[in-house]
């Protein structure tokens, strides 16, 4: 039984942020006087040992700082109860390496415990280091064995691959630990070149330079020695006797200036296959192999084709990559080319752009002035004719005012003062006549520069303005024969101009009505509204007229022109109407017409007219 002590216990501190269930160990260390205290701030951990009473701490990595531990480094400076020497620190951690270990010791710690903590082993290792028991006596560690030596090593050359070492380290480490393994072998590896022809020293450590040399860049073949052989058959070739073989004939003088007798070559084949290189075992003396011999063969050749298999594997992807890196850099040229050409055709296509603009507003200018210039020459041709009339009758008759005043001083008979009034009569007659058409025409020119400034914008109905619109006509009586069929879509909402609307219906139902049915007495006038799927309304009116020539319809539109010579009116209908739809309603219009089976005009409507 442990002695009583009177003096008060000491304290082991345990920092860490992780939860856990220490119970277990507080009660192993009660009976040596030893209490168990927990902090989970690093601050805390250096207060308490500064304030002394702390005779081992058990330090959570997570705490001890970052990789340089400096916690630990800082607590391995700082002495113990009653002592100079520092209070030992114990790491703990949740993911024990090797490596956190070695960096643990190097910090200042005393030893290394994983998590969770093993209550009975940390028991001990307390203990021990604070003293309180003897340390227990190590066992005698065996030696290893050959078999753990190769384990060892094999597992060396597999991690060095892993980690991406390059090849001749990998095959030179290869090479050593098998030589480490039979006393007085030297080892190399040949490989294989991608033509398949030509081999070349991969890895020899412990053979001449000189002798490695000599064998580079020679083919392989059915009588080059035992490694140009082993990979030309595809098959071991064991020579126990260098100088005695044929295969060596060509090649005795150069093994045996370096003293090289036997040779055991086996072929390396890749993860395809293929045979990548090949593997030999050189003695300076004449030898067979033995078991152990062909054991350490197989080991090595098969690290050898993983390691040659994954550097090949290495050179294809740096091939690909760069095959790759040269797409990229091509690629990005053409489209940095391409993107240089693209700009110099968008510069040429604004200036192309810019001159066009120009010229566009120039034939616009052009054809306004053109325009004006004819719409000048059809009016001037339209009034010219009744108050040219006028003005003739006027002249006559003040002629004859003149005559009829000489006659008045030489005593005026009754007979011709009878006649003087009779044809006044008739040149009042003729120039009211004139002077009323010249006025109608002056009404008609107004409507030619129609637009919306001074129209009313309203919400309406399409199907109640239509019919307001044929109701006078059919009400009128004068075309008793002709039928105006209404097919409106009820409640087709516009918020539009409907004065401007009315006029370029009536303008349409008047050139149906007065040249559609000209020597005609009957016929069938349909005025159509549908709504559109974009939204706006499609308007159509349509008769079964005679029709319009083929050879007139480019010229529908154009100001005074007559489909027919000698037909009532001005030829501005079909201008005035024109220039509403496309104008101030902001639709467009279209006609379509065959001779002898009527005409259809289209007009698309927006619902809202612009503004």
């Amino acid at each position: 039984m442990t002695q009583q002590s009177t003096e008060p216990p000491l304290t082991i501190l345990i920092a860490t942020s992780s939860a856990c269930d220490l119970t277990s160990f507080q009660q192993l260390l009660a009976p040596y006087h030893y209490t168990l205290h927990t902090a989970s701030r690093g601050d805390a951990v250096l207060s308490a040992v500064m304030a002394g009473g702390v005779a081992l701490v058990l330090l959570d990595v997570t705490l001890a700082g970052s990789a340089g531990f400096e916690l630990c480094q800082r607590l391995s400076t700082l002495p113990g109860q009653g002592s100079s020497q520092p209070v030992p620190v114990f790491l703990l951690s949740a993911a024990p390496s090797e490596d956190e270990r070695r960096r643990a010791i190097a910090a200042g710690a005393h030893d290394y415990l994983s998590l969770p903590l093993q209550p009975q082993a940390a028991l001990l290792r307390v203990l021990v280091e604070l003293g309180a028991v003897p340390a227990p006596a190590l066992p005698e560690i065996p030696a290893p064995s050959p078999q753990d030596k190769l384990s060892d090593g094999k597992n060396q050359v597999l991690e060095m691959i892993a980690r991406g070492a390059t090849l001749s380290a990998t095959l030179d480490q290869l090479m050593l630990m098998i030589e480490a393994q039979s006393e007085g072998v030297q080892c190399s590896i040949m490989r294989l070149a991608e033509d398949g022809q030509t081999m070349s020293p991969a890895s020899g450590p412990s053979l001449p330079p000189d002798y490695l040399q000599a064998l580079q860049g020679l083919s392989i073949g059915p009588g080059v020695g035992s490694c140009g052989t082993a990979m030309w058959r595809r098959e071991p070739v064991i020579v126990t006797d260098v100088q005695a073989d044929p295969l060596w004939a060509p090649y005795r003088d150069i093994a045996g200036a370096h003293g090289l007798r036997a040779c055991w070559s086996v072929p390396i084949f890749d993860d395809q296959g293929n045979v990548a290189g090949s593997f030999a075992m050189y003695y300076r003396e004449v030898r067979s192999p033995t078991q152990h011999d062909l054991h350490l063969i197989s080991a090595a050749t098969h690290l050898a084709s993983i390691a040659l298999s994954t550097d090949r594997r290495e050179q294809e992807l740096k091939r690909h990559r760069e095959h790759l890196e040269e797409l990229v850099a091509e690629r990005t040229a053409e489209l940095r080319r391409a993107k240089e050409n693209a700009e110099r055709t968008s510069d040429e296509l604004g200036t192309a752009l810019h001159n066009l603009s120009l010229t566009q507003s120039e034939l616009v200018r052009r054809e306004k002035l053109a325009a004006l210039g004819s719409l000048v020459a059809g009016v001037a041709h339209e009034l010219n004719t009744p108050i040219g009339n006028a003005l003739m009758m006027a002249g006559s008759i003040h002629a004859r005012t003149d005559e009829l005043r000489a006659e008045l001083s030489q005593g005026l008979r009754r007979s011709v003062l009878e006649t003087y009034v009779e044809q006044a009569s008739s040149a009042d007659d003729v120039i009211a006549r004139n002077l009323q058409r010249a006025a109608e025409l002056l009404h008609s020119f107004k409507q030619i520069a129609v637009d919306g400034a001074n129209s009313q914008r309203r919400q309406f109905v399409l199907d109640e303005l239509v019919a307001e619109l044929v109701l006078p006509v059919q009400a009128s009586g004068k075309y008793l024969a002709l039928t105006i069929q209404q097919d409106v879509a009820p409640n087709l909402a516009m918020d539009s101009y409907p004065e401007p609307l009315s006029q370029a219906l009536g303008y349409l139902l008047d050139n149906a009505l007065v040249h559609g049915f000209a020597g005609r007495h009957s016929g069938l006038i349909t005025i159509r509204a549908r709504p559109c799927v974009s939204g706006g309304i499609t308007l159509t009116v349509q008769d079964d007229g005679i029709g319009i020539p083929a050879g007139q319809m480019s010229r529908l539109y154009d100001p005074f022109f007559k489909v027919r010579l000698g037909s009532p009116g001005a030829g501005l209908g079909l201008y005035v109407t024109h220039n509403i739809v496309c104008g101030v309603l902001g639709g467009r219009i279209e006609a379509s017409s065959e001779e002898g089976r009527g005409s259809t005009f289209t007009l698309w409507l927006p619902a809202s007219a612009p503004l």
